[in-house]
This record gives structure tokens, sequence and C-alpha cells, in this order.
């Protein structure tokens, strides 16, 4: 697809990201804009040729700043071998967007699965679902933290998914994969305070028109949320824009390409994970940040 132009400029140049699941819809929506607004991408996906062609695809608009990678996120030397790559070709590395995953497609896909019940799924794709959503995105951010660190600036974007699809039936272990980095994204922001690195999550605020919603689910899928909502977002967390916002949730769909920050922060933002049941429990709030008060 093609990005449009944003009305409010974000400049990224000289910015270098690693997008995971750079072969898929919402990767390479997300790539293509960040790309126009100057910056280089690494695309990395477990499909190799998938990456390739999305490459060759952005290279005829965007020659010499984008490469493609073929990488299997549960793989630790896959990896490191990804954020090596992006310093060795582009020369460094600031922003690390976790989208890569698997669905409810590939569990209806599964051979041994009856039904999205949870005792009728197949046991074989759930737990290669838990691994890559949930351990394949911690292997990825570990292998880029220690870099973004040492530079004292980075980001790192995890794509989870709508609350309440983390708790609805028949779509297990989906939703709870994402339940998990959710959490997990909370963690990580509390782990980058004071190292100029941030951990934030972005989620298109519904169920999205890419192939990881089944062709037979019960979505019409003219009512799906656009891949495009989240590209706005995105170069804005890639940006120095978004200095000290960290542990916050962002839905594509709720964001304004021409607002203004604070209204879509308040519009468009929360804080990440479940701050509120943490607080009502005694454990105190977390390290959400803006530079002032966050809505909550």
């Amino acid at each position: 697809m093609t990005a449009p132009i944003f009305t409010k400029d974000i400049r990224l140049d000289g910015r270098i990201v690693l997008m995971t699941g750079g072969g898929g819809v919402l990767g390479g929506a997300m790539a293509d804009a960040l790309l126009q607004a100057g910056a280089s991408v690494l695309l990395a996906d477990v499909e190799g040729a998938a990456a390739e062609s999305a490459a060759r695809d952005l290279a005829a608009k965007y020659d010499g700043r984008v490469a493609a990678v073929t990488c299997d996120i549960t793989k630790e030397a896959d990896c490191d071998r990804a954020v090596s790559q992006a310093v060795e070709i582009f020369g460094g590395l600031h922003v690390l967007v976790n989208n890569a995953g698997k669905g409810p497609a590939h569990m209806e896909r599964a051979p041994k699965t009856k039904s999205f019940k949870f005792w009728e799924a197949d046991p074989d794709a759930w737990r290669e679902i838990i691994d890559i959503n949930v351990c394949g995105t911690y292997l990825m951010a570990r292998a880029a933290a220690p870099h973004l660190i040492e530079q004292k600036w980075g980001r790192i974007v995890n794509v989870t998914t709508s609350m309440n699809t983390m708790i609805r039936g028949g779509n297990m272990p989906y939703g709870q994969s994402k339940a998990s980095l959710e959490a997990a994204s909370a963690a990580w922001a509390d782990d980058f305070v004071d190292t100029g690195v941030t951990c934030n999550v972005l989620v298109p605020g519904g169920a999205a028109d890419t192939p990881m919603v089944p062709k037979e689910s019960p979505y019409a899928r003219e009512n799906l949320v656009r891949p495009d909502v989240m590209i706005a977002p995105a170069c804005w967390l890639a940006s120095n824009d978004s200095d000290g916002v960290n542990s916050m949730r962002f839905l594509g769909r709720n964001w304004d390409p021409d607002g203004a920050d604070d209204d879509n922060i308040k519009a468009a933002g929360a804080p990440a994970a479940w701050p509120a049941l943490a607080a009502e429990a005694g454990m105190g709030q977390p390290a959400t940040t803006h530079g002032k008060d966050i809505p909550r």
C-alpha cells in the first residue's frame, strides 16, 4: 500500500527502524510511512521471501533506505543477527517495532484443531503462538535493548491487541499471548526509566483487515479497521516528539494525523496494561510518563 502524506510534518531523517513482521500488511504499512518520513527500515520476517518482496517494492520509492532479513524471532541467534544487520547496513538502530506474531488464522489451519474452544484447539499450534508472540518478542527486545540503552535514546513499540480480545472466549491463545505482551510492555517500560529508551504499545483499536483475521471469522471485512490507522502514531512514536512518553498504549483508530500531540494522547492514549488494578491492590502506579499527569 502507499502511505498517505501527513499534513502534520514529522521527519525521521537518519532514524533506523527494525520492523518485525515486515513482510505483512501492518508491518508494510508502517514501514512505508516511516520511510516516507525519512527513516531507514530493516524488514525482518520469518517468511524471508515476503520480506524481500516488500523491500523490493519499497526500494523503488526509497532506494538505499530499506533492506530485508529472514528472521525467526523464536531463535535467539536470528534476533541477534537482525540487530547486527541493522547496524551493519544502516549504521545503527533507534527503533524496534515488535509487530511479528501469529493469530487465530494459524490456529484455524492447525491439523488438530477441532474448534476454537480451548480444549479442542491444537496444542502444538497453541505452543507455537505463545512461543512467537511472547517468547519471540522478548528475544527480539532483548537483542535490541542493550544497543538502545548504550546510545541513551531508543524506542520499543509493541503491537498487542484490544483488551476485550485478550479475554474473549474462542480466541485462545492469541488473546492471552497479547495480554502477556501488554504486561511485559509495562514492565519493560519500568526497566527503561532514566535510560532514554521507552517502551509503548500500539494497536489498531479493533480487528484489523489483515490475514490474521480468518476468512471464516464473524467479522464483516468492510467493518474491519484499516491498517493505515497505525502509520501516524508509529511515526510519532519513532520521533523526538514522543520523548518522555513511556508505558502507554495507543489506539490507531483514535489518532488524528493532523491533531496536536496532547489531543492525540488524550484521545488515543492510556496507560499500558492495567495500572488501575495495580493501584487498587496497593502496588502503586507504573512508570507512565509524559512530562505531566496522564489522563486515566
